[in-house]
């Protein structure tokens, strides 16, 4: 898959991880290699190698499903919100996309 098909993420503020419909790492932006630099080279990398068996039954789930999931996360004192999500083309499920995003200490919420 061309790296081009997924510029638009190249400079997002949030790490963004790309995988198709096998778990292979297609591509990732340079806050998800920063995030994630732990485990070496994401690109062509099974997320089943770097997610425990929960985790990588719930890739599964959503690969096989459509469905997102999102929740948070607190390391080292960074909140982050995940969410993870499947992109399509042409209605065909081609793989999911995880975007990390830091969260401030104090974030406003808003009804309605």
């Amino acid at each position: 898959m061309e790296r081009d098909y997924f510029n638009w993420a190249d400079e997002l503020e949030c790490a963004v991880t790309v995988c198709d419909t096998d778990g292979i790492v297609v591509y990732r932006n340079e806050k998800s290699a920063k995030t994630f630099e732990k485990y070496g080279e994401l690109l062509g990398k099974n997320l089943r190698e770097c997610h425990g068996e929960q985790s990588w039954n719930v890739i599964k789930s959503m690969l096989a499903s459509g469905d997102s999931n999102s929740y948070t996360i607190e390391k080292g004192g960074v909140k982050k919100l995940i969410h993870q999500t499947p992109w399509r083309e042409k209605g065909a499920i081609k793989g999911l996309v995880e975007f990390s995003i830091v969260l401030p200490g104090e974030m406003p919420h808003f009804k309605r």
